[in-house]
């Protein structure tokens, strides 16, 4: 018999048909409540459901007419996952009487189709192309409310026919569990079967489809190994020869004279036009395979793509047309963008090219919006708090400068003027420094720092690195201290400490205590800053340095040691403007784009392997010289999955037995314990070490000017930014320096990533290109992870990255806070997509 919810389904439809007069039950649709809910409690459905079910039923009596339309669309959207649910001793449904047709609003899903009677012959050579399958509708009688949505698309993917408990677990390997996630698994690419052609027009190449009919099929062995099905198809214009391997059952399936759509690539074998493994489907079906524009998932063990798109079929074809668009009609309207219904629509079934791009294009949009909505709401929050001012005279700072070892560059001084500006403001500093790597950040951040220290207030810097952490130390103590402090040297070395994991007990006790008194005013360290027992006096300036490799947990704990600090945070991997403008969108963004006067560029050169001893023979020299040299490799040790890549571990000792018997050569690699690297890093500072044999640990590291050639193995192996920070290693002195490339293979020399950096010494070059090549990965670290996984947009597209951020930016001027009626289901939204861990601005 039926469940409770097929009986209310029932009710439902005839209500819809008279036209929401409130008769389809006696005496009204509420008058049906004392009955149905204790049966409908005898199911397992979630308490909120029912109850949702229940508010609407109460509240359609009172409603007027257009209201009660739209309770029956959400009664719809809730009772249509519910009636599929099992049940024990369910009877084989009675086939329903004929009636009149239903309203077409109440067209229920397509469900899969079962295969249609086979008319016999050959079809004509005039025969018209199949009927295209009914595109779902974009535009039903009434959209469900964002809650009524969220609960028929929080259904189990079981709901739908043809997956059970067993596919349920195949399809949850890929992340859909529910029917949202199924509505938006999108593509990841398409096939393009919306050719159609008589087979007497073909030609090799092509992808296309035809209409045929069978005329002979049959199965054989292929050497013993492999059964082939062969199959001749006719149209009445030609026949055509179509092959299937391991697929013997299509011999039952397809007998003589099934009329079948074909799609697939015209291939020529012994002269003769053949398809090899064609898609392929009855004629009088819904084509969701041939005959049109088909999408292509991302698949798993146990699902094919026939059996993921017609789950997706079912999906879209029912719920689509009815998601509600959260984007307000002016944003749409000013952006040109199509309804999120057509969108959902049109990404997994594409009436055609145009309609595609349209829909990828809105998808994408809504994406780049939401985050630019975010990071704008974040830089308001900012904006909008009060912080302490810091206004460092002029004069004052010029006293500094003179007495610097160089000049500033112009870039520098620019970025101190904004840095200074942000000091003064009031408001906390929300400020990120690039620069190419050597392009002087450090004397930027240090005079930032002696602007706050001037007025008794404290800074804080924190690097990832406990050799970077003591390199910072030694400059800020070089630039800005004296024993006897001068107008130029305006500190004491006492007011600058180091805190790192090695810091003796003693010395530890001692900078806790000048913290917590006041009269340390600089402190730099590692990760040991963030720990619960240090604690500062005054904090007014947070710097982190190559933010990228801190957490959002660490940035926030370094924050929090102060009341609304500045924050700088400073990357020596020059960011894409994409990222700047969506990603980095929250922070104001400074630029050094000038390398210090005198600075050669490092001379890159790509080598053969067979060249290598011309590697070897100039680091020889250089040595001779006096200079030293850096050699990297991509692995290790050596591995059983990896027999191509040569490990730094096995080089070492090659190179000191057989290449560099005479030379003192240092080892680096991320299993060694921070004590251990440190304390490599220091003798290859300090000469003690020739050559420093390493892995992509030393990508960032000391500062080593002495070091004058940098060869990386396996160069093909590493990105365009990681090959552009090992270059960044040498060239730090006034002697010229070399970067000397070697790929695995001959083959590698053409390597794109290669060839651009023999081309350019330019960080931010470089970072477009790998931007392009190997997506936002390289430079988002752990900031916004979630956003190097958007399932549709793209942060390299800059053309959208700014339509989304101007349009983003006019709404906020407007409504700030979304509270306007017209953007609540926009604030709904985007409190959704942040809420799921996209975002970790600090």
């Amino acid at each position: 018999m039926p469940s409770p919810f097929e009986k209310l389904q029932r009710y439902i439809r005839l209500e819809s048909e008279r036209g929401y007069d409130n008769r389809a039950v006696v005496g009204g649709l509420d008058k049906i409540i004392p009955w149905w809910e204790p049966e409908a409690r005898t199911s397992t459905v979630a308490e909120e459901t029912l109850q949702a079910i229940l508010e609407r039923l109460r509240a359609y009596p009172k409603a007027e007419s257009e209201d009660r339309s739209r309770l029956v669309g959400e009664l719809e959207i809730l009772l249509e996952p519910l009636s599929k649910l099992p049940r024990a001793e369910r009877p084989p449904r009675p086939q329903p009487a004929k009636t009149a047709p239903r309203p077409e609003h109440l067209n229920r899903p397509a469900h899969p189709v079962r295969s249609p009677e086979r008319p016999s012959g050959n079809l004509p050579a005039h025969s018209s192309q199949p009927t295209r399958p009914p595109q779902p509708r974009t535009s039903p009688a009434a959209l469900p409310s964002h809650e009524a949505l969220d609960q028929g698309l929080r259904a189990p993917v079981t709901v739908l026919q043809g997956i059970g408990p067993s596919n349920a677990k195949t399809f949850s390997a890929l992340g859909m569990n529910t029917l949202d996630d199924l509505l938006h698994y999108y593509p990841r690419r398409y096939d393009d079967y919306s050719q159609m052609k008589p087979i007497n027009r073909l030609n090799p190449g092509e992808v296309v489809t035809i209409l045929a009919a069978v005329k002979r099929i049959d199965n054989r062995n292929l050497h013993g190994k492999r059964e082939i099905t062969e199959a001749i198809v006719e149209d009445g214009t030609g026949a055509l020869r179509i092959t299937w391997f391991n697929q013997p059952w299509l011999a039952n399936r397809l007998p003589v004279g099934t009329q079948i759509v074909l799609s697939g690539k015209v291939e020529m074998y012994l002269g003769r036009l053949v398809m090899n493994s064609p898609e392929w489907e009855y004629l009088e079906q819904e084509h969701l395979h041939t005959n049109r524009i088909v999408p292509v998932y991302s698949l798993t063990a146990g699902v094919s793509q026939k059996q993921l798109r017609k789950a997706i079929y079912q999906v879209a074809s029912f719920w689509a047309p009815r998601h509600p668009d959260f984007m307000p009609v002016s944003i749409r309207e000013t952006g040109n963008l199509i309804p999120l219904s057509t969108a959902l629509v049109q990404v997994h079934f594409p009436d055609n090219p145009e309609k595609l791009a349209a829909a990828r294009e809105r998808l994408a949009f809504d994406e780049i919006f939401l985050l630019q909505l975010g990071v704008l709401s974040q830089k308001r929050s900012w904006q909008v708090a009060t912080a302490q001012t810091f206004t460092a005279p002029e004069e004052w700072l010029q006293s500094i400068e003179a007495e610097l070892p160089f000049a500033l560059t112009g870039a520098q001084k620019h970025a101190l003027g904004e840095i200074h500006s942000d000091l003064a403001s009031g408001h906390p500093m929300e400020r990120l420094l690039q620069g190419d790597v050597g392009s002087g950040k450090t004397i930027v951040a240090a005079l930032a720092m002696a602007s706050v220290a001037r007025e008794g207030a404290q800074s804080a810097l924190m690097a990832p690195t406990s050799i970077l952490a003591d390199q910072h130390y030694r400059s800020l103590t070089r630039l800005l201290c004296a024993d006897e402090p001068t107008p130029g040297k305006p500190f004491k070395p006492s007011e600058i400490r180091l805190l790192i994991g090695d810091t003796s007990e003693a010395d530890r006790q001692e900078i806790l205590a000048g913290l917590a008194n006041g009269e340390v005013k600089f402190l730099v360290g590692t990760h040991a800053l963030i720990e619960d027992p240090v604690s500062f006096q005054r904090l007014q300036l947070a710097i982190v340095d190559e933010q990228h490799r801190f957490g959002v947990a660490q940035r926030a704990a370094l924050r929090n040691k102060g009341e609304n600090p500045h924050l700088l945070v400073m990357t020596a991997t020059p960011i894409p403007r994409s990222l700047a403008l969506s990603v980095y969108g929250d922070l104001d963004l400074s630029i050094l784009d000038e390398m210090p006067a005198g600075r050669m560029p490092v001379e890159t050169h790509v080598l053969l392997p067979l060249e290598r001893e011309r590697a070897y023979q100039l680091i020889r020299t250089q040595l001779k010289a006096g200079r030293q040299a850096f050699i990297i490799y991509p692995l290790v040790e050596k591995g059983d999955r990896d027999d191509e890549s040569k490990a730094a571990v096995d080089e070492h000792a090659r190179l000191q037995a057989e290449v560099f018997p005479h030379e003192k050569i240092g080892l680096l690699h991320g299993r060694m314990t921070p004590e251990d690297k440190d304390a490599v890093m220091k003798q290859f500072r300090d000469h003690e070490i020739d050559i420093l044999v390493s892995t992509s640990v030393v990508e960032v590291g000391v500062d080593v000017p002495n070091a004058t050639v940098m060869l990386i193995e396996g160069a093909n192996r590493f990105g365009l930014a990681q090959l552009h920070q090992f270059r960044g290693r040498v060239g730090r002195g006034d002697a010229q320096s070399y970067c000397l490339l070697i790929p695995e293979t001959d083959e590698s020399i053409e390597n794109e990533r290669l060839k651009a950096m023999v081309e350019t010494n330019d960080g931010f070059v470089l970072a477009e290109r790998d931007l392009q090549q190997r997506g936002p990965g390289e430079f988002l670290g752990t900031r916004q992870a979630g956003f190097s996984e958007l399932r549709m947009a793209s942060l390299t597209n800059v053309r959208l990255i700014e339509k989304a951020r101007q349009l983003a930016q006019l709404l906020f001027t407007q409504d700030p806070e979304l509270s306007q009626p017209q953007n609540q289901a926009l604030k709904a939204e985007m409190s959704h997509f942040w809420g799921n861990g996209r975002g970790d601005i600090s």
